[in-house]
């Protein structure tokens, strides 16, 4: 297997959402200190801020669950790619996405009808239109998903089902593009030290300290998995046990147990 470098070597450029912090900045400062020669583009609301005088970053502005605001930013990576990178392979990594923790609708349904947005319709709008780029340069779609993907998960209903979504849509994606030299991804991380807590409405209250990884562990694992040329994999074993279990499990059992786990952690963090 290659090292991580000689993987990231393959690629001249990487597009990335959400690179402003969490796990997409972790790929950023990683891939840049691994190839500080590489190039990266980021689509996201705000700009990420990287401590690093030889970062190559162009930052596109973009709202991902507005599909105007994705034609725009689709169309200026483009001109990126073929004024600055007109060669080479593309690493796309769709990262961004957020969730909520509640009984449906709360905390409101203009927010669970934007985590939709965000969570699959930028994602598959984005890849589906620099996927002919892709396809004739050649490169790899990574897709961040999660462990909420392999059970439902109540009181995280929406999120869990969005995270379904990515999941199998990228593995059958992957299967569509054999022979196209393009192949995906499906990184599944848990609780992660990000500000994802803070979004889904849990405070400074973070992660489950038993179970919680940082987003450099989880960009490290994803690298790992991208040179061995895998389509899926699970950050952690510990979530990798909880990921088969949810998965193998009758549905109506997976639930029953997601919904108890979910209770006592909100009881926990006192968001319930």
């Amino acid at each position: 297997m290659p090292s991580l470098r000689e993987a990231l070597q393959t690629f001249s450029t990487v597009v990335i959402t959400g690179g402003s912090s969490g796990i997409g900045k972790s790929f950023i400062e990683l891939g840049a200190k691994l190839v500080p020669e590489m190039f990266f583009c980021n689509l996201s609301r705000t700009a990420p801020v990287i401590k690093s005088v030889k970062l190559n970053l162009c930052h596109i502005s973009c709202d991902l669950s507005r599909s105007e605001s994705v034609a725009t930013a689709a169309a200026e990576v483009e001109t990126f790619l073929a004024q600055k990178v007109p060669a080479g392979r593309i690493l796309l990594i769709n990262n961004s996405g957020f969730g909520s923790y509640g009984c449906f609708p709360e905390p409101n349904l203009p927010h669970q009808l934007e985590m939709l947005d965000v969570n699959i319709r930028g994602l598959v709008d984005l890849t589906g239109r620099l996927l002919p780029t892709l396809k004739s340069r050649g490169g790899v779609i990574i897709n961040v998903a999660s462990t909420a993907a392999f059970q439902p998960m109540p009181f995280m209903a929406t999120y869990s089902a969005t995270k379904a979504f990515v999941l199998h849509w990228s593995l059958a994606l992957n299967h569509e593009l054999k022979g196209t030299g393009v192949s995906t991804l499906a990184v599944c991380p848990g609780p992660t030290s990000t500000q994802f807590f803070r979004r889904a409405g849990l405070g400074e209250r973070t992660t489950v300290d038993s179970l919680s990884m940082s987003g450099e562990d989880v960009v490290m694992q994803s690298l790992h998995a991208l040179a061995a040329g895998k389509s899926l994999v699970v950050t952690g074993w510990k979530n990798k046990i909880s990921a088969v279990a949810g998965g193998m499990s009758p549905k109506r059992l997976a639930t029953w147990t997601a919904a108890k786990v979910v209770e006592r952690y909100l009881r926990r963090r006192g968001a319930r």
